[in-house]
């Protein structure tokens, strides 16, 4: 398949722009009206670095857009699915075998910049040669043909792969993890996790009583116990029962649904740009940290225990909200006073978009949290549990798979990548250049963009209303970026950590032309 750029019809790209982005996209600035002193071209001689070449040397030179997206054929496939399921939030169909590296291509062959990949996803790109090079190894072929149940009967390599995959980027102080599958499922059966521990610490011993084995399968109590978890408005922690009590983003995500009555603290509501609403900013942490605190005191006191304390380091899907490290600090503190568990949901910020493998590393503690969830970029689910948390019988904390080692195996893969390739550091490279970028579009269109935000290639912007947002991503998709929405207003960008700061111009400058159309 030819790499060049092809030239759509003019509703995509203009025949002089696209040319352009083909010659000299690794230098150009991404406007000459954008501030200077915010040094978009400073690093217009990165693509000669060796990190850059090796990605390049497996992937696109830049998109190429054949028809609007969805196209032709993804329309035919959508209305073939419908007599099956729910297409309602089908975007468009996926040719994976030709997608490659920061690109996805569409089944109309369409080629895209993915900026979102999967929801935040994809670790190192489409179709990495590594992962293809495990894939294609004959000694791996028994581990993708048997999908064993690996809490009963692991394989024998499955705690060599563990070693040398999930505990080798474990966050400080943990020396246990329990896999699973999905977000979901790691978030739902963490609570539970919480939940024994809890109990055994209030009964003080790990053995319960007959009355509780009686009444524990007829949902009373005390075998079912009042118990609850306190959690954020604005959080997003799964959809299954016990995480959509604990999440509060959109309404068509919990509407209908029965939900357990759990106490809500609120998220800081932070004005930007930070550095000059440092003392406004301040009081409302210290507010939702007071609220925080109180909710806990007056649950205990009726009865119905806070157990533990669920949060995000940065709310992704409830609208890439941040809070201090000092916030995520004082919150430990309050948790530790009151003798809840902590923790921290790192599915869509773990994974090393932020620039550290852990997003909560950056707030420098000793102790950060009790449990740490993590799915997505990880390629598996499950979550990293200090030794209290482990569970005390069999089948407590148990489901057929518990996980899928075939994605452990190819995670051992990812994390060489990620060493080798130094692609914590690229993600700091590659978002400074992404943020510095949104800073000045946000100052170009002020009408149109604001709170410009983000850590690392973890970034986000605000669009001045829900309807326009939406109206911009699908103008950016069809001039070749692939974006994504959160919260109410807000654009999220989850590139994969092989994204360069080339593509971060790129990115820059079709993601500008998009937005001209809107003035």
């Amino acid at each position: 398949m030819a790499y060049s750029l092809v030239v759509p019809p003019a509703s995509h790209f203009h025949t002089s722009t696209l040319r352009s982005m083909a010659s000299s996209i690794l230098s150009r600035h991404l406007a000459s009206s954008l501030r200077p002193s915010r040094g978009l071209s400073a690093s217009g001689h990165r693509h000669q670095q060796t990190t850059a070449k090796r990605v390049e040397e497996v992937e696109f030179d830049g998109p190429c857009m054949k028809t609007e997206v969805p196209g032709p054929r993804s329309k035919i496939l959508a209305q073939q699915l419908e007599s099956i399921q729910s297409v309602v939030q089908v975007n468009f169909f996926c040719d994976y075998e030709e997608s490659k590296g920061n690109y996805l291509v569409d089944v109309d062959g369409n080629r895209m910049l993915d900026v979102y990949t999967q929801i935040a996803s994809i670790p190192i790109g489409y179709n990495h040669p590594a992962l293809t090079k495990v894939m294609t190894d004959p000694k791996n072929m028994g581990t993708f043909v048997n999908r064993p149940a690996l809490g009963m009967m692991p394989p024998e390599q499955f705690s060599e792969k563990l070693v040398n995959g999930l505990m080798a980027v474990a966050p400080k102080g943990f020396s246990r993890v329990q896999t699973m599958a999905c977000g979901s499922c790691s978030n739902e059966n963490a609570y539970k996790a919480i939940f024994i521990w809890y109990r055994n610490k209030m009964r003080g011993t790990p053995e319960p009583t007959p009355e509780e084995v009686r009444t524990s399968v007829i949902n009373q109590v005390p075998g079912c116990p009042d118990l609850t978890l306190l959690s954020f408005m604005g959080g997003f922690h799964g959809r299954t029962l016990g995480c959509l009590a604990t999440t509060h983003t959109k309404a068509i995500q919990k509407l209908d649904v029965p939900s357990f009555d759990w106490p809500i603290a609120s998220f800081p509501q932070l004005r930007y740009p930070l550095d000059q609403f440092e003392r406004e900013n301040a009081r409302e942490e210290a507010r939702c940290l007071e609220e925080a605190e109180d909710l806990i005191v007056k649950w205990n006191q009726k009865g119905r225990h806070v157990a533990g304390v669920v949060i995000e380091p940065i709310q992704a899907e409830g609208g890439d909200n941040h809070a201090s490290f000092d916030f995520y600090t004082k919150l430990r503190g309050i948790t530790k006073k009151h003798g809840c568990a902590f923790l921290v949901d790192e599915v869509q910020t773990g994974g090393g978009s932020t620039g550290k493998f852990w997003a909560h590393e950056h707030w420098g503690l000793d102790d950060p949290a009790d449990i740490v969830s993590f799915s997505k970029k990880m390629l598996t689910g499950g979550y990293y549990q200090k030794d209290s948390f482990q569970p005390d019988k069999p089948f407590r904390i148990f489901n057929t798979w518990l996980g899928d080692h075939t994605k452990n195996l190819l995670l051992t893969e990812v994390i060489k990548v990620i060493k080798t390739e130094n692609l914590l550091d690229q993600a700091k490279r590659s978002g400074k250049v992404m943020l510095e970028g949104l800073y000045d579009l946000q100052d170009k269109y002020p009408h149109l963009l604001s709170k410009a935000r983000g850590i690392g290639t973890f970034c986000a912007i605000d669009v001045k209303d829900e309807d326009t947002r939406n109206l911009l991503l699908l103008k950016a998709r069809n001039k070749g970026v692939v974006l994504g929405g959160c919260g109410t207003q807000s654009i999220r960008f989850r590139p994969a950590l092989v994204f360069k700061e080339h593509h971060a111009h790129l990115f820059l400058d079709i993601f500008n032309d998009a937005i001209t159309e809107l003035k």
